[in-house]
């Protein structure tokens, strides 16, 4: 989408269109996704999916947005703001729990780098409706990855995985902003295709 066509989609949210904000979701979606994942920490991860929270935010400002005036930050900083209030319920609930989750051990052994990767991933390509379970997933997602080509799955621990922007990573591996952001869209498609 082209940052006028992204920008007539903010300025009919502005004006209330509950389509257009539908519309927004689903092109911010990674982004929104990666922020609830960054802020969610390795505890609260082992006890929501990202996508559940993802939804609550969805939801929650589809019923709000007669009733807000959007900020300065447009309406990606109104969706992380709600998406920070839903994040702290949840902690809030968490932590009126029995369990320390400093105590808890993470999936598999793996760095928090990766389980914040496997998780995004898992919750952005699956629906949680489906009947796998949750390891069952990741492994999957785990053996999809090691068929993507190098430089895809770089690009995609590099965004996802280490919240890097699209003009970083192209510095990183020496593209432009603009064939950067193909390549990541075209990793995803291809993570997707052998995903099935």
């Amino acid at each position: 989408m082209t940052d006028s066509a992204e920008q007539k989609l903010v300025d009919e949210i502005a004006r209330g269109n509950r389509e257009s904000l539908a519309e927004f979701f689903q092109l911010r979606r990674f982004d929104l996704l990666a922020v609830i994942l960054s802020k969610m920490g390795p505890g609260l991860r082992k006890k929501v999916e990202a996508e559940d929270i993802f939804q609550e935010v969805c939801t929650t400002a589809l019923q709000s947005l007669d009733k807000v005036q959007i900020s300065d930050s447009g309406p990606f900083g109104w969706l992380c703001e709600i998406a920070d209030r839903r994040i702290i319920d949840q902690q809030r609930k968490f932590a009126a729990g029995k369990r320390d989750s400093s105590r808890e051990t993470g999936i598999h052994g793996k760095s928090d780098d990766d389980v914040g990767l496997v998780n995004l991933l898992v919750a952005s390509i699956t629906s949680p409706s489906r009947a796998f379970s949750r390891h069952q997933k990741e492994f999957r997602l785990i053996q999809a990855m090691k068929e993507l080509p190098e430089t895809q799955q770089q690009v995609l621990e590099l965004r996802y995985s280490k919240g890097k922007s699209s003009k970083e990573i192209a510095a990183e591996i020496g593209k432009s902003d603009g064939a950067t952001r193909v390549l990541i869209t075209r990793s995803l498609q291809k993570l997707k295709e052998v995903l099935g």
